[in-house]
């Protein structure tokens, strides 16, 4: 496969197996979550084993949290786990700029600036997970493992509830 998206590019690179499952983005649709979820539903994948990509503004920085779609994420956790007194969500336009990915788009991996990452500890109950690939209607399959090694992430529980 050519490297599509930066997110493709670094895990040809790592030597990842991985799997790139598109569909059809529809540009109406702000809730990339939910449409992600619909989509892969129709091909067989659980709504918890697709991850969603949130980058949470720390004070002095930067960090991201990698949880499953249908999951409220625990803001208060990710900042514990990325060591900040608080997490708050980025603005767009700076999560844009810092990842290097549209909303909507933005993969945990192939980031512009590689971010301190936390990866939900529910993505050990799945053989696969999905997430962004760093497109829109772009989706990569890939191990709770390789998607751990390839961040860098801590693995925690996150979500909230």
């Amino acid at each position: 496969m050519s490297a599509s998206t930066p997110a493709i590019a670094a895990l040809e690179k790592a030597g990842i197996d991985f799997t790139v499952h598109s569909y059809t983005h529809d540009r109406r649709s702000t809730d990339y979550g939910a449409e992600a979820v619909e989509a892969m539903a129709a091909r067989g994948f659980a709504a918890d084993q697709i991850f969603k990509t949130l980058v949470v503004d720390l004070g002095d920085g930067f960090g991201v949290a990698v949880a499953p779609v249908p999951e409220k994420l625990s803001l208060k956790a990710v900042a514990r786990v990325l060591g900040a007194s608080k997490a708050v969500m980025a603005d767009a336009a700076k999560a844009s700029r810092a990842t290097g990915y549209v909303l909507g788009g933005v993969s945990p991996v192939g980031q512009k600036t590689a971010l301190p990452t936390v990866v939900d500890e529910t993505v050990v109950l799945w053989d696969s997970i999905l997430c962004s690939a760093g497109r829109r209607g772009l989706e990569v399959e890939l191990s709770p493992a390789d998607l751990v090694a390839a961040t860098g992430a801590a693995v925690a529980a996150i979500t909230a509830g």
